[in-house]
């Protein structure tokens, strides 16, 4: 596994804006994965790691698009129907044998290669047979119903870029172009631990004031979202020696180790103290809510993130920041989640220099758009607010003030994952 140096995410400021923080880890983060070859049956979600050229043209050959009859079009007559014999069969995988000389049209089926000549096609419920003969009716253009060899893509053009992360749509063109395998970055293995002595597995009783650990699994479930191997590693007790410890054991076995809870300035606060102690550690207060403790280190030469305690928190910043991280370690291009206009149906008023992520139900507005409904409760630990709602307007850090109405970004968390 790669190793990092312990000053990749070093930054002079106090308070580093969204954007800072992400062209900080495009700037200064390389991938670390290693290339792997697999089958293309299981590519989907992989990395590509090499620019993939088509190596021959698609469609390989001309061909018929629809079921009916081919014919050369300088055989028809212009502007009047024209009968043509038929004077031959084509199926989809058969070869297109010798062209014939004679005036005369060809039964062909989709797929099925065009015969040298042969330029256009009718299709069936368009012609009348009759007998031996076929009716074709005028004002067909030339080429028409007809696949040009090349037409989708040509023989050593780009069809899929390095860092691109494959899907079933991708599968099919890959396969298409006759790649059994592909070469693509190896997974990351990410390690996920909980931190605080207020935590509680799932499943075990709760004591007096503590509460059910809920960051650790939404946080297994994204990283594997992005295509990343994962290793639970539990929680984490409140003692600064054994966090140290329990980091540094594990960043043997990892390419990034997630927290969450422990990174504010508290003095129960330990994760902060203890990544410096096993490796280095720039702590970011990031212009973002919910969220803003964030902690981006190096620990024995792997990458550490460590996010706030608050569920909301943990979901945004992960979305916003993480996101970003793993996909650099994995060689991924990442875009920038897609939003859309809506009207916001609340008023709001924000900081400054802060950029916020509002928790957001959609209602249509009763003219053909959305409205956004923001949830009734904001603080970042009401998972409610969550489950609930559809995604997030964000507001730039320049935004003070949004009034009802106004028309606001929202990014659908189907695009954040």
């Amino acid at each position: 596994m790669a190793q990092l140096s312990n000053d990749c995410f070093a930054f002079g400021g106090a308070l580093m804006r969204v954007d800072a923080a992400l062209a900080l880890i495009a700037e200064r983060i390389a991938p670390v994965a290693a290339v792997e070859r697999v089958p293309l049956a299981e590519a989907d979600g992989r990395v590509l790691a090499d620019d993939v050229g088509a190596p021959i043209p698609l469609p390989p050959f001309f061909n018929s698009a629809v079921d009916g009859y081919a014919v050369r079009h300088a055989d028809l007559t212009p502007g009047v129907e024209t009968r043509l014999p038929v004077a031959g069969r084509l199926a989809a995988g058969a070869a297109p044998g010798a062209a014939t000389t004679e005036r005369a049209a060809l039964r062909i089926f989709t797929g099925a290669a065009m015969p040298e000549g042969y330029d256009t096609v009718f299709m069936q419920e368009d012609a009348v047979r009759e007998e031996g003969d076929v009716v074709l009716p005028a004002g067909l253009k030339p080429g028409a119903n007809a696949r040009p060899a090349g037409e989708d893509i040509e023989a050593g053009a780009l069809a899929l870029g390095a860092g691109h992360r494959l899907t079933p749509r991708d599968l099919a063109l890959l396969g298409a172009l006759g790649l059994a395998e592909i070469a693509v970055r190896a997974q990351l293995t990410v390690g996920v631990f909980s931190t605080g002595d207020e935590l509680v597995a799932p499943g075990r009783p709760l004591g007096p004031a503590q509460l059910h650990d809920a960051n650790r699994f939404m946080l297994i479930a994204l990283v594997k979202r992005a295509g990343c191997r994962v290793r639970d590693l539990g929680i984490l007790p409140d003692r600064r020696e054994a966090v140290s410890a329990a980091l540094a054991e594990a960043a043997d076995d990892v390419d990034l180790l997630i927290t969450s809870g422990g990174v504010s300035t508290g003095e129960e606060d330990h994760v902060k103290a203890a990544v410096e102690a096993a490796g280095a550690l720039t702590f970011w207060r990031v212009g973002i809510k919910p969220g803003r403790p964030v902690a981006l280190g190096v620990v024995k030469g792997k990458a550490f993130i460590g996010l706030p305690g608050n569920p909301a928190a943990v979901f945004v910043t992960f979305a916003v920041i993480a996101r970003a991280l793993i996909a650099r370690l994995a060689g991924e291009v990442h875009l920038r989640p897609t939003s859309f206009p809506v009207r916001a149906g609340f008023a709001y008023a924000k900081k400054e220099g802060r950029r916020e992520y509002v928790r957001c139900a959609l209602a249509p507005d009763g003219a053909g758009g959305l409205v956004a409904r923001k949830h009734p409760r904001e603080g970042a630990g009401v998972i409610t607010s969550l489950t609930q709602t559809a995604g997030l307007v964000e507001l730039p850090e320049e935004t003070t003030r949004v009034a009802e109405g106004d028309v606001v970004p929202f990014i659908p968390y189907s695009t954040l994952l």
